[in-house]
C-alpha cells in the first residue's frame, strides 16, 4: 500500500492527466449516446481520484474525511462533466454513486480487519 504522500501525489497527477485528456477529447465524448455515457463515467473517475486526493490531504493534516470531501469532489466532477455533454451530468452522478458506495464498503472491510488486528495484540 502506498504512503499518504505518494498516494495524493499520484492521484493528483492522474486527476489533471485524465481531466486534460477529457477535455482534448470533448467533442468525441459527446458524439454519440455510448461515448457520452462513458464521458460520465471517466468524470465519475475524476470525483475518486480527487476524493482520494482530498482524502489523503486531510489525513496528513490530521483531519478526518466526511461528507464535505465528498460534495466538494462531486462538484468538480459534475462541473468538468458540464463541459462535456448534459448527459454527461447525470451519468456521472449515478457512476459516482455507486464508486462511493463501493469506496465505503470497502473502508468499512479495511477498518474491521485493522482493528480485528487490534484487538488479537
Amino acid at each position: 500500500m502506498a504512503s499518504t504522500g505518494r498516494s495524493m501525489l499520484l492521484s493528483l497527477l492522474l486527476f489533471a492527466v485524465t481531466l486534460s485528456l477529457l477535455e482534448m477529447y470533448r467533442t468525441k465524448f459527446a458524439s454519440s449516446e455510448l461515448m457520452t455515457i462513458a464521458g460520465g463515467f471517466v468524470c465519475s473517475l475524476l470525483f475518486l481520484l480527487l476524493l482520494t486526493f482530498i482524502g489523503n490531504y486531510q489525513e496528513a493534516s490530521g483531519d478526518r474525511t466526511g461528507w464535505g470531501a465528498v460534495v466538494v469532489a462531486q462538484l468538480v466532477a459534475l462541473t468538468v462533466a458540464g463541459t462535456v455533454h448534459r448527459v454527461c451530468i447525470t451519468t456521472c452522478f449515478l457512476f459516482s454513486a455507486g464508486l462511493l458506495y463501493e469506496v465505503d464498503k470497502l473502508s468499512g472491510m479495511i477498518l474491521a480487519r485493522s482493528e480485528s488486528k487490534v484487538r488479537r495484540h
